[in-house]
């Protein structure tokens, strides 16, 4: 494996191994009331690629809406994956929970017809903004 995550208390892990799908700042309502920030960095993983690693069975999954889960640990309340019918065989790991560098930097800025304003985000870094239409 090439990197590895984990929760805040270290509870649920995973070791992924590279290369990842993408990786996308996302600006959607769910995402953010599910992190309490402005915006989620992911990365899309595809599932066979990652081994989850929750030795005391502390991942739990919610159902965030239909054909659409959230893993986060019991434990710590850490949000650490997204998985969803709308992309079949990927897993998406919260980037910021990664131990390291990943394969690739964030491509765009995705739901972005949703972001907030009242986090600024320069014109200049350059990424494409995605509406969810958009948004494959």
């Amino acid at each position: 494996m090439n990197a590895t995550a984990h929760c805040l208390c270290g509870a649920v892990g995973c070791s992924l191994q590279w290369p990842s799908l993408w990786a996308a700042h996302c600006h959607c309502t769910q995402c953010r009331r599910a992190h309490g920030a402005a915006f989620v960095t992911w990365i899309g993983m595809a599932e066979e690629r990652v081994r989850i690693d929750d030795p005391d069975s502390q991942l739990r999954w919610f159902a965030s809406s239909p054909g659409a889960e959230r893993g986060f640990c019991a434990r710590c309340g850490g949000s650490l994956f997204f998985r969803s019918t709308r992309w079949p065989g990927e897993l998406h790991i919260a980037y910021g929970n990664l131990d390291g560098e990943a394969d690739r930097a964030p491509m765009a800025h995705v739901f972005w017809d949703t972001h907030v304003d009242w986090a600024s985000i320069e014109p200049s870094d350059g990424l494409p903004r995605k509406t969810a239409a958009e948004t494959v």
